[in-house]
């Protein structure tokens, strides 16, 4: 399959990546709207991969702006039918991309408990117990950039 991959901002639009969340987290997740839709969008970069023979937004993620001492890796979400494929690593190098640009030397992340281990296969080691968030077991993970 061939992809495309915006930013936004950018080439890209919020409405893509927000297709994919709502797909991801919202439908599938059963997340609420209010708590997915959080108010951070605006501030932060983006990244969308689009099917490109679909034309269908297929895989996101965000960057909330650095405090200057880390990055905040969020969002990062996949479609169901479109994973095992690559895209969530892909996604994940883009962001990690961004934040050595912007000067951030560490990456730190709330990952679900059921994807750690694909975070530790990007090299990110847990870094906390289990907390719930949006209804959902998560740990924080952490990795040098």
């Amino acid at each position: 399959m061939s992809y495309h991959v915006s930013r936004i901002p950018g080439s890209g639009t919020l409405e893509d990546a927000f297709a994919v969340r709502r797909a991801v987290f919202i439908d599938e997740q059963d997340v609420a709207e209010e708590i997915e839709m959080d108010g951070r969008d605006e501030d932060a970069i983006h990244f969308v991969i689009v099917d490109a023979e679909t034309d269908t937004a297929v895989g996101t993620a965000r960057l909330r702006p650095p405090n200057g001492e880390y990055a905040k890796p969020e969002r990062v979400a996949v479609r169901e039918t479109y994973r095992g494929e690559g895209l969530g690593a892909r996604l994940m190098g883009l962001i990690e991309s961004e934040a050595r640009t912007l000067g951030c030397e560490r990456s730190v992340l709330h990952a679900q408990k059921q994807v750690v281990e694909f975070y530790r296969g990007l090299g990110y080691e847990v870094t906390s117990d289990e907390f719930e968030e949006a209804g959902i077991v998560h740990v924080e993970m952490e990795k040098r950039l």
